[in-house]
């Protein structure tokens, strides 16, 4: 399991970053990644770090499973958890780039202050505020279970501390300075990460 863990890690961030970098490039000339926000120490800059430390974690989980450096918890290391968290791979990953595609061209990783992007409010936006973070956490929980072990586990934590950041602190700030009123309309009627959660009271 820890292999096709490993493979299933390798796959989302080909075709979830490695492929839409690429569309992005051609269709823009931008590669979309702004890089980390924020001045060392700020939430902003701890949540690009987080997901940073995230993405490297959820590498090296399948592979330290795979290598045997890690065990897995007992509880979890079931044949039931292990399809459970491949079915939750697989429609984390079809959700990711289902709203990938709804993003279009104005896709990106972090938040440049002196860009303006269109604000989509269709497709996948029209269910949830964030459709491509909250697909990328029932994928990473998939992957841990997958590999539950206590690296699988930290690494999943890290991922939705820095999106809970990232969303609160850098893009909704962002959004509501550069689209005003009509973010602030949206975000009241549609949900942060589920349908009808985390709505945002307009004004």
């Amino acid at each position: 399991m820890a292999a096709l863990a490993l493979a299933a890690y390798v796959l989302y961030m080909a075709l979830a970053f490695g492929l839409r970098t690429a569309i992005q490039l051609r269709r823009t000339g931008s590669s979309g990644f702004e890089g980390i926000s924020g001045r060392p120490g700020s939430a902003e800059w701890l949540a690009g770090v987080l997901f940073v430390v995230a993405i490297a974690v959820g590498f090296a989980a399948p592979l330290l499973a795979l290598t045997g450096v890690v065990e897995p918890i007992g509880a979890l290391d079931t044949t039931a958890v292990h399809v459970g968290g491949v079915v939750l791979f697989v429609v984390g990953l079809g959700g990711t780039l289902a709203a990938q595609v709804s993003m279009g061209e104005s896709w990106r990783i972090g938040v440049d202050e002196s860009t303006t992007t269109e604000m989509v409010t269709g497709g996948a936006f029209a269910i949830v505020r964030n459709p491509i973070f909250a697909a990328m956490l029932p994928a990473s929980t998939g992957l841990a279970l997958m590999v539950p072990s206590v690296v699988a586990l930290a690494g999943l934590v890290a991922l939705a501390v820095a999106l809970e950041l990232q969303v609160r602190v850098v893009e909704e700030p962002y959004l509501r300075r550069i689209h005003g009123s009509a973010y602030a309309s949206y975000a009241a009627r549609v949900g942060r990460f589920l349908p009808g959660i985390g709505r945002l009271r307009a004004g």
